[in-house]
């Protein structure tokens, strides 16, 4: 039975801010059946939610669109700003107050990619469910471009 892919978008201008990104996420993953038993994984893709929309209200200044798909074997989150430069992921000194968010969805997201496109750019972290092997397809969608 092939699986069907679902998936949520939403646009979070900056005046609506992170935690509501967090909330907007957090009732979609409820619906999905592998998240009750997967507090971790949950607790993953809400942080890395959290990390991509703040940098796209406070490096791009621009709105988040945070699209959630699901395709069977990987939950896609991705983050669209309107700054097409990509991220280079840097080292923060200890006493730094920012800096570290893209070494965060590296530990935490089993993938992530970054592209540009016209007016802007996506970051996509995949997350799989724990204890699920990867479908040969999964193995496929490359590795993360920040490590």
């Amino acid at each position: 039975m092939p699986v069907r892919a679902v998936g949520w978008a939403r646009s979070f201008p900056v005046h609506l801010g992170v935690r509501e990104a967090r909330r907007w996420c957090l009732a979609h993953l409820e619906t999905l059946p592998w998240t009750g038993g997967a507090p971790d994984t949950v607790h993953s893709i809400l942080l890395t939610v959290s990390e991509l929309v703040t940098n796209a209200h406070v490096h791009a200044h621009s709105s988040a669109q945070l699209v959630l798909t699901w395709d069977g074997c990987c939950l896609h989150v991705s983050v669209a700003d309107h700054d097409p430069q990509l991220p280079t992921p840097g080292q923060a000194s200890d006493r730094a107050t920012s800096g570290r968010g893209l070494a965060i969805v590296d530990v935490l997201a089993d993938r992530w990619d970054a592209h540009a496109f016209q007016g802007g750019k996506t970051i996509t972290a995949c997350f799989r469910p724990p204890n699920q092997p990867a479908p040969h397809a999964c193995e496929t969608w490359g590795t993360a471009t920040g490590t």
